[in-house]
């Protein structure tokens, strides 16, 4: 099982850690993949975070939401709000994407339950994240999945990114990567 770090800017400074030793903190742990998500900046700062972000890291760089900013990294990762203000079909939301960031960009996409990973699969997207198994203070409105979270991902044709209060030492049967929030890293 990989590991998904999710370098959110709010807990990050709330921790007094910067973005550069979060990354390395990351690398050290052995992770592939880096998220950044930032709720509150300005496009620019974003775009500033991301290039110097893509100067020492390495594995697979990913933004939350902002799919204009997909030139400068590897791919994007959106909600289901998100997929649906795209287009309310979820099968043209992907493919309008997909002419937005290139066919060439990572897409992964959140799902909660059942239902979602159900809609999930007949997209071309790379990945699901799944969750959230543990409730957390950046997303307090999620519903907590807790052990049922290994269940259905089994639904899921796409490698699975269980979110949402993951820990380093968490185990899972049938999820890819153990996305870890920044306040645990």
């Amino acid at each position: 099982m990989q590991l998904y770090a999710l370098c959110d800017i709010d807990t990050l400074h709330k921790g007094g850690v910067t973005i550069l030793s979060f990354a390395a903190r990351a690398k050290s742990l052995g992770s592939s993949v880096l998220q950044y998500r930032n709720k509150h900046a300005d496009i620019a700062t974003i775009k500033t975070d991301l290039i110097a972000l893509r100067q020492v890291w390495e594995g697979f760089l990913i933004i939350n939401d902002h799919y204009e900013l997909a030139p400068f990294c590897d791919g994007v990762h959106i909600g289901q709000e998100d997929l649906y203000a795209i287009d309310p079909d979820p099968s043209r939301a992907i493919k309008i994407l997909k002419m937005a960031i290139g066919e060439d960009k990572i897409i992964g996409l959140s799902t909660h339950n059942a239902a979602e990973i159900d809609i999930a699969n007949t997209l071309d997207i790379n990945y699901i994240g799944l969750g959230a198994y543990r409730a957390t203070s950046t997303k307090s409105e999620a519903k907590v999945l807790g052990e049922r979270l290994d269940e259905i991902a089994a639904h899921s044709k796409h490698p699975v990114a269980a979110i949402g209060g993951v820990k380093l030492d968490d185990t899972f049967q049938h999820v890819t990567y153990r996305v870890v929030g920044s306040g645990l890293l």
